[in-house]
């Protein structure tokens, strides 16, 4: 997620964005010369920037947003060579570097949410801001949020507006969306956030009765959690001993799949005198923030988006990654092929 803004020239050409929590991404992935670091989620290229400026170092960027690839094109001829742009999941970080010949990389970023540029254009549906598609689909493909909203069973859609959006009226609100898409199928962003108004009061101070909905939808279509989840372990067996981790989220859910994992790759606690000794797998991160990092309150002023992010990085040890997938670090929710079939 990126502020408007200048910044600093890189490989010839001035940042067009300024990443949130810049500053402490950079000094926790402490670029090298001569290192490969991967920008999982490269949006408007603000890190990959500022990762090109810091090092002589090579950087795969990566989105699952075309549109975000197509504009990188400019970057990647100024950094002559330095900048490869992959179109795909961020969850596949390990297997597009390696098809770009990187066996094990020095870092990787990871920047999670929607960015500024999606939700600044109405066509992609996700925002309530100017009325649009209801879409809020990160990629060309799969199901929309329209197709959710409108399939969905009303337990499925209040389970999800809860465990994602964690609004408390969900169940008002799943009630509303299903009593009104009886008269008339439910396609767009003003639609919908006119939905959940009627039912959900808010006073002049507080946020859009519709946000933590839209915002519920946004990671249920784009399956955000999951795609974190894969990116993490991924990350685990892609970097170098000593390579860093660096995860930005905005979500408390995100931070908290951040944390646990960080925790328990670094977890080095055997068993106790009440219960028998557990063997666990050697310790695969070291972790270098032990309490998040947060934006300051000048970023704040100048990006108000930036209020709710937190960082938190850790250090791959030369320990054998851990094994499993960590889908345990997952809410439990329908699937989106079951929320489709409305059951």
């Amino acid at each position: 997620m990126t502020a408007g803004g200048g910044g600093s020239a890189v490989a010839g050409g001035p940042a067009l964005h300024i990443p949130v929590l810049y500053a402490s991404v950079l000094a926790h992935l402490d670029p090298r010369d001569g290192g490969v670091y991967i920008d999982g989620t490269f949006g408007a290229g603000g890190y990959t920037r500022a990762i090109l400026a810091a090092a002589d170092c090579t950087v795969i960027g990566i989105d699952r947003d075309q549109s975000a690839i197509a504009l990188g094109a400019d970057l990647v001829e100024q950094a002559k060579g330095r900048l490869t742009l992959v179109e795909d999941r961020f969850s596949n970080l390990d297997a597009v570097a390696a098809d770009c010949g990187h066996a094990q990389v020095d870092g990787v970023v990871l920047d999670i949410g929607v960015s500024s540029m999606q939700l600044d254009r109405p066509e992609r549906g996700f925002s309530f801001r100017h009325d649009g598609p209801l879409d809020m689909r990160m990629g060309a493909e799969g199901a929309s949020a329209a197709d959710v909203v409108n399939a969905a069973s009303e337990r499925d859609l209040a389970s999800i507006i809860y465990l994602l959006g964690e609004e408390r009226f969900s169940r008002v609100i799943a009630r509303a969306i299903v009593k009104a898409r009886a008269e008339v199928r439910i396609e767009t962003t003003k639609a919908l956030a006119d939905i959940v108004a009627s039912v959900v009061r808010s006073k002049p101070h507080e946020i859009h009765p519709a946000t933590r909905t839209f915002q519920a939808l946004r990671i249920f279509v784009n399956d955000e959690l999951g795609e974190l989840v894969a990116a993490l372990v991924a990350a685990e067996k892609i970097l170098k001993p000593g390579g860093r981790l660096v995860v930005v989220s905005f979500h408390s859910l995100e931070d908290r799949i951040v944390k646990t994992f960080l925790a328990g790759r670094a977890e080095t606690r055997g068993g106790s005198r009440h219960a028998p000794e557990v063997k666990r797998a050697p310790p695969s991160f070291t972790i270098l923030t032990k309490r998040p990092v947060v934006a300051d309150e000048d970023e704040i002023a100048r990006n108000p988006r930036a209020r709710s992010a937190k960082l938190r990085a850790g250090a791959r040890t030369d320990a054998p990654a851990h094994r499993g997938d960590a889908t345990e670090l997952l809410p439990r929710l329908p699937s989106l092929a079951a929320v489709l079939k409305g059951r």
